[in-house]
């Protein structure tokens, strides 16, 4: 009798715990939502890598990159597939996660309604921010961006090179931004654009975009019209690089969803990046 009292009382207490815990996905979505919108303080630098999750040393030989391929888009648009080996996207994480966390390191920018982005965003190069562009050398929060290393002008440029052998009119460029990006699986996207922040000359010279991928796949959107029945869709993959310049420097584009789980093994191995899709995009203004 005793234990019957005492397991009543046990799953009275419990039941409003467990009742919440199985709510399904939209409990969880609310709960994530509360966390991203709530739980975050926009103006402190966010770390891209899990800290709890301990990677142990492995040794290169074990990464097998495929060749990388290329497919042309459209006039001065082409993705080069499996372009970023294992070990340098390994690498990118690195640099970012060490400059992300310090002055002028990832945060949650807002929109010009004040609302915030779902993404997380840095710049190197350059303070670029989605509501004063290019007009401000400081972030609100008095920051200044890194400076943009040359590993990554390097491989940028590489890119474009190789790029510019499968492809015609396509021009050369020297990055001196770098915007990067960091996509939730659960609520990443970036509605439809065009980068034309920049200036006059660089947009009428159509210098490219050069935009890299890696962690999770993402579903891209892209066209020559806002009309959505118009767009074409794209899957971006770890290690991919999309350049568009030229004739297609201006098109719209997008992030419309991001999949989960969908990391390279290989690269899950090396490095404890957070669930989600990092994607750094070189500009020259």
């Amino acid at each position: 009798m005793w234990m019957m009292m005492m397991m009543s009382r046990f799953n009275r207490l419990i039941q409003p715990t467990m009742h919440d815990a199985f709510r399904g996905p939209a409990f969880l979505t609310k709960i994530l939502r509360q966390y991203h919108s709530n739980g975050i303080d926009p103006t402190k630098p966010l770390s891209i890598i899990n800290p709890w999750v301990v990677k142990e040393p492995r040794e290169a030989t074990l990464m097998s990159d495929l060749s990388t391929t290329r497919e042309i888009l459209g006039p001065g648009m082409i993705l080069l597939r499996n372009f970023i080996s294992v070990k340098n996207q390994v690498d990118l994480v690195k640099l970012c996660e060490k400059w992300g966390l310090g002055p002028g390191g990832f945060y949650i920018p807002r929109d010009r309604n004040g609302e915030k982005l779902r993404l997380q965003m840095m710049s190197f190069g350059r303070n670029w921010d989605p509501v004063t562009k290019y007009e401000k050398p400081f972030r609100s929060d008095g920051s200044k961006p890194p400076p943009l290393p040359f590993e990554l002008i390097s491989l940028a440029e590489s890119a474009i090179q190789d790029a510019q052998a499968h492809l015609d009119g396509l021009p050369s460029m020297h990055p001196d931004i770098c915007v990067v990006n960091f996509y939730s699986p659960v609520y990443g996207r970036l509605g439809l654009h065009q980068d034309c922040d920049e200036s006059s000359e660089s947009l009428q010279r159509g210098l490219p975009v050069v935009s890299m991928s890696i962690g999770d796949s993402a579903e891209f959107l892209y066209g020559h019209t806002r009309d959505a029945s118009k767009l074409e869709s794209l899957y971006l993959e770890s290690g991919d690089v999309l350049i568009f310049g030229g004739k297609s420097r201006l098109i719209f584009h997008g992030v419309n969803r991001v999949y989960p789980h969908t990391s390279p093994q290989e690269f899950i191995d090396q490095i404890a990046l957070k669930p989600g899709r990092l994607n750094l995009t070189f500009r020259q203004i």
